[in-house]
């Protein structure tokens, strides 16, 4: 069953940022992006999609599919 895994450390490390300035940005708590970059909790479409445009990238390249 294939796994929904993402990328939000590797580009949040290129970009120089600590959990805290992301999650500030994306105006949620440090514990709640701490718990979608380990892909223990699933963020709303409206957080994928802040995060996508801050990244200047799409949605799927921040999740996807792992079997």
């Amino acid at each position: 069953m294939p796994k929904i895994k993402n990328n939000i450390k590797l580009y949040r490390v290129q970009a120089d940022l600590t959990q805290e300035q992301l999650a500030t940005i994306l105006r949620i708590s440090r514990e709640s992006l701490l718990f979608i970059e380990k892909g223990k909790h699933f963020p709303s479409i409206k957080i994928a999609m802040k995060m996508a445009k801050f990244f200047k990238i799409k949605v799927d390249d921040i999740f996807y599919f792992e079997e």
